[in-house]
């Protein structure tokens, strides 16, 4: 493995232990009823994987919509993971945008459980085709 090989894969291992982390606060955030923010966490796990498997490929955007965009010409619309992944990620933005920026925005207890849910799974996928890659 080259040294660059080795600091990409070292990213992307700092990157997926932070989306774990997002992950807790968001399950943290959901035990103690505060939806809003618990939305934002779990798409900041979604955002934080992906630019985990980005990293090893060795591409990174400083904006959301960059990596939302790498991500889906690198490796949803290549076939290199579902369709699905690439919904819920642009799904979980939307939300996470509702939740920090609308004053009136409301989501219940469903809402934030089930972006959740989509998050471990999106980490799960992540993780599965980063181990193919490295």
């Amino acid at each position: 493995m080259t040294d660059e090989a080795r600091e990409r894969k070292a990213l992307s291992s700092a990157r997926l232990r932070r989306s774990r982390q997002h992950l807790k606060s968001a399950a943290d955030l959901l035990r103690n009823n505060d939806y809003a923010d618990s939305i934002s966490r779990s798409y900041y796990a979604i955002f934080q994987a992906a630019r985990a498997l980005l990293a090893i490929e060795g591409l990174d955007s400083r904006k959301h919509s960059g990596v939302i965009s790498l991500f889906s010409r690198h490796f949803i619309k290549p076939g290199r993971l579902d369709k699905h992944w690439g919904v819920v990620l642009k799904d979980a933005r939307r939300s996470r945008e509702m939740a920090d920026y609308t004053e009136i925005a409301e989501f219940s207890h469903q809402d934030a459980a089930e972006q959740i849910a989509d998050a471990e799974g999106f980490i799960q996928a992540v993780e599965r085709l980063i181990t193919t890659l490295v």
